[in-house]
């Protein structure tokens, strides 16, 4: 390894975005992978005849260090720098995802010898790069040397509120006659959640049991709190809102570990109060712990970190949304439901395609991505007086709800038949309760009790009524993104539940 050309390799690493040191970082009895990207480094790389040029200005190497020790702001283009005044560079044409990655060194900055860096293209994995430096003036070269510059890992944070993937199966499961392989849930328990669980013990079984993952991302993890996802609510989601926010310039992405009975609500609420994030926020789980052998765990985190930094592997797709990934599947946030109990494909996005599926390929489906976001509007404010109100026949709501706003219920998610059809005759009571609870201030949001399909109550003489009377209706939503959507429009009367 020549000495010569250490200098600019400090100075170009130090301008490459460095991640800061990991805040808890478990030790593993399980070695970590070889893998060239698992550090960010620079090497120094040269020829052996480069090496005898270069070992043959011994007694300046360290000058020549020293001169080369420049602070570079990016990378940059081919180009040929030396103390004379120059003209302005020509612009060039915005970087694309294929495009090579440039390195900028100050001509002011470089010695007198040094007149051409040149570059190629990323060689042996798309986190390398080589930049070439030539000294010398003009047609006589000193020395010709190569700067192996290792691109840094993205920075994922990955935060962990309970469910089944962190349980600790001794205390949680029973197993049939010892046999790992048929275990059930500890009967009238839900499962046993440590309070004091600790982010260090979280990345320590995550690093044992899924040791992959240090090769897509540099790992933090916190742990806002640990329990059953029965027992997130509003005040959970204004937390972890505010958690991603004020870490959105610090990380590259996030992944949310979360129990799966309330995810899609978690998700839903997560992706309006976040609206224009900006960065893939991706919220996964697992059917069985992730320390029991057939755990579907492993292969859910390792899809989501796969998801999470799939803009810095080929073929470099800009994920900017929140999402679930479960199964094999990445859905959107706010379209996705738990429609399984008890398989491995516990969620489904019935009323939009899927996002990517990742078998043997990652197959993405890039069209249906939400484009990269022009602005970023957090909002932090939820009223959870919320509830869901299916209509069932020959139900009368004067008996089964009766006064639901004078009990403290500011809005309704009041789901009807088809595109928007609910009992229009007076007997049925539900036109003369709505009219009754209108006038009250009660808002009312008509969704149907269909996954799929468009909503069109004005085709109906119920609907049209209800639409008379202020009862707002739009795009078809999920009951749970309907929910979360109507907390934040009480908490902000600006917003529109059919915007």
């Amino acid at each position: 390894m020549a000495s010569v050309g250490v200098g600019v390799a400090a100075s170009l690493a130090r301008t490459l975005k460095q991640p800061q040191k990991q805040q808890f970082r478990a030790l593993s009895t399980t070695p970590r992978p070889t893998v060239q990207r698992r550090k960010n480094r620079v090497q120094l790389v040269a020829s052996s005849s480069q090496r005898k040029s270069v070992n043959s200005a011994t007694n300046g190497a360290k000058e020549t260090a020293e001169a080369f020790d420049v602070q570079a702001d990016a990378v940059a283009d081919s180009g040929t720098f030396d103390d004379s005044p120059k003209k302005a560079p020509k612009k060039r044409a915005p970087k694309t995802k294929n495009a090579e990655e440039h390195a900028i060194i100050p001509a002011n900055s470089l010695s007198a010898q040094t007149q051409t860096i040149r570059h190629t293209k990323y060689k042996n994995s798309e986190n390398e790069m080589v930049v070439t430096i030539e000294s010398g003036r003009g047609s006589s070269f000193m020395s010709h040397s190569e700067l192996l510059i290792m691109r840094p890992l993205p920075r994922v944070l990955i935060i962990h509120t309970g469910g089944t993937l962190g349980m600790d199966p001794t205390t949680s499961y029973t197993m049939d006659d010892g046999e790992t392989n048929n275990v059930h849930l500890r009967e009238g328990t839900g499962g046993h959640y440590e309070a004091a669980l600790k982010p260090e013990q979280v990345l320590h079984n995550l690093l044992n049991f899924v040791p992959e993952l240090q090769n897509f991302a540099n790992l933090d993890v916190q742990v806002p709190f640990n329990r059953d996802s029965c027992r997130v609510g509003p005040k959970e989601w204004i937390k972890l809102a505010k958690m991603l926010h004020e870490r959105r310039h610090n990380y590259d992405a996030f992944l949310v570990v979360h129990g799966t009975d309330t995810m899609a609500y978690t998700a839903s609420a997560l992706s309006i109060m976040l609206s224009g994030f900006g960065k893939p926020i991706i919220m996964t789980g697992s059917q069985l712990p992730l320390l029991l052998p057939r755990s579907d765990a492993r292969q859910n985190l390792i899809d989501s970190i796969t998801c999470a930094t799939a803009s810095s592997s080929p073929p470099y797709v800009q994920l900017c949304e929140l999402a679930i990934c479960f199964g094999g599947k990445l859905l959107r946030a706010n379209r996705a439901q738990k429609t399984n109990s008890s398989t491995y494909g516990a969620f489904s996005s019935p009323s939009y395609p899927e996002l990517a599926t990742l078998g043997v390929e990652v197959n993405w489906n890039e069209k249906h991505l939400l484009p990269k976001p022009q602005s970023y509007q957090p909002r932090f404010e939820l009223d959870p007086r919320v509830i869901r109100v299916p209509i069932v026949p020959g139900c009368d709501p004067r008996t089964a709800y009766g006064d639901v706003y004078g009990r403290g219920v500011r809005g309704i998610v009041l789901e009807a038949f088809g595109t928007g059809n609910l009992p229009d005759l007076p007997s049925f009571g539900w036109i003369p309760w709505l009219r009754q609870q209108r006038k009250k201030g009660l808002i009312v949001y008509l969704a149907s009790q269909c996954v799929n399909g468009e909503l069109h109550p004005e085709l109906y003489r119920s609907g049209a009524l209800a639409l008379e009377m202020g009862v707002e209706s739009g795009p078809q939503m999920t009951p749970e993104c309907a929910v979360a959507k109507m907390m934040l429009c009480l908490a902000y009367r600006d917003l529109t539940l059919s915007s």
